[in-house]
């Protein structure tokens, strides 16, 4: 087995916060990325997509590995309980060709499908260095569908990918504290947290608010039993002054669609590119995540990037940020979504003001955290690499 990433050379992602630039010249790489998510569909395929535009920004060779709309393929299946979801077979004749024209040092392993499976044994036969990123614990999400069937064989084909991927990840990186002791729990040896990364469209300078007064939330997820989407449009039928947005798609789409043409002041815009969400969070005064499990909630933080209120469920892994839990609204136990937007819309505008900018200065700083920390991580896997050698 590989000896472990240099972690002891990798400061906590705090220390990040406030370092200078990277140096101009600063070469890293070659990183091939493995995701088993479709970049525009989920938060885990825009992370790395997102690591992957900063790495080369920052003078990193880099490349991703991951299915595609344009690359058609038979070896596609719904994925167990969402069909809008798919499980893609990946072309080991494609992985075999990046594999060897790369050659990478460092192998970056997002996900526990059938991609990141191929992608652990690639760093395996090339002794590259293999970061497991630890996002969702696909077990627990598996939890609130009702066939028991799907459940069973969904938890039990997760248990034995996080093994395999944690047995043999020289550093596993969580996006949380409780995601890494869970990690560990599971068998990870070498753990750590990463920081959530935004999109380069969601740092230009936000747009101003609509109004003085809270009158626009939107709510932007898959719409599935763990992001209680209903409290959503609940909320909307007890609140018929505010309008409200969502957007997103999933297995509940279309009981989100039959509802939300009886409430006059709810839209649903079903799935909406990158750039078309950032807009609807631009026209929106705040952004609301009420899940039952959410390892992080990146959403959220891109709402907080774009001077956007965000107002979420305790559950969310997002509250856990020192950094951020300050300029986030929370919904209290046993309060009804409805009622946590009405305590927020009657706080006064100028503190709602000040909570949106403290909010967008609290995302930005995180990100260039962030990123610093993927930075030195690389480049000490790296380091132990070149040891080896």
């Amino acid at each position: 087995m590989n000896e472990a990433v240099a972690t002891d050379q990798v400061q906590s992602l705090d220390a990040y916060m406030d370092a200078p630039d990277p140096a101009p010249d600063l070469h890293v790489g070659p990183v091939v990325i493995v995701s088993d998510s479709l970049p525009e569909r989920n938060g885990v395929g825009a992370y790395y997509w997102d690591l992957l535009g900063l790495l080369e920004d920052a003078g990193c060779k880099a490349t991703i590995l991951c299915p595609s709309e344009q690359r058609p393929t038979l070896l596609r299946f719904p994925l167990p309980g969402d069909s809008t979801q798919r499980i893609w077979i990946p072309s080991l004749f494609r992985f075999r060709r990046v594999m060897k024209q790369c050659r990478p040092q460092t192998i970056i392993v997002a996900t526990p499908g059938p991609y990141g499976l191929v992608g652990a044994w690639w760093a395996r036969r090339l002794g590259a260095k293999l970061i497991v990123g630890f996002h969702t614990h696909f077990s627990s999400v598996t939890d609130v569908y009702s066939n028991r069937f799907l459940r069973a064989f969904s938890r039990f084909y997760f248990s034995i990918a996080d093994k395999i991927l944690f047995r043999y990840g020289d550093l596993v990186l969580a996006n949380s504290e409780a995601m890494v002791d869970l990690a560990r729990s599971l068998g990870a040896r070498n753990v750590g947290v990463m920081g959530t990364l935004l999109p380069g469209d969601s740092l230009r300078d936000p747009d101003p608010p609509v109004s003085g007064k809270l009158d626009r939330v939107v709510f932007a997820g898959r719409l599935a039993p763990e992001k209680r989407v209903q409290t959503v449009i609940d909320a909307a039928r007890r609140l018929p002054d505010i309008r409200f947005t969502i957007a997103g798609d999933g297995p509940l789409r279309k009981d989100v669609e039959q509802q939300a043409a009886g409430v006059p002041n709810l839209e649903y815009l079903g799935w909406v590119s990158r750039e078309r969400l950032l807009n609807e969070m631009d026209k929106a005064d705040m952004l609301v995540l009420n899940s039952v499990v959410e390892s992080f909630g990146t959403v959220a933080l891109e709402a907080m990037a774009r001077e956007r209120l965000a107002l979420v469920s305790r559950t969310c892994g997002i509250v856990e940020w020192p950094d951020l839990v300050d300029n986030l609204y929370q919904i209290n136990d046993g309060e009804s979504l409805a009622d946590a937007i009405a305590r927020v819309a009657a706080l006064s505008p100028e503190s709602r003001a000040a909570a949106a900018r403290s909010a967008r200065k609290a995302a930005l700083r995180l990100n260039r955290g962030s990123l610093l920390h993927w930075l030195d991580v690389i480049r000490c896997a790296e380091g132990s690499s070149d040891a080896q050698h």
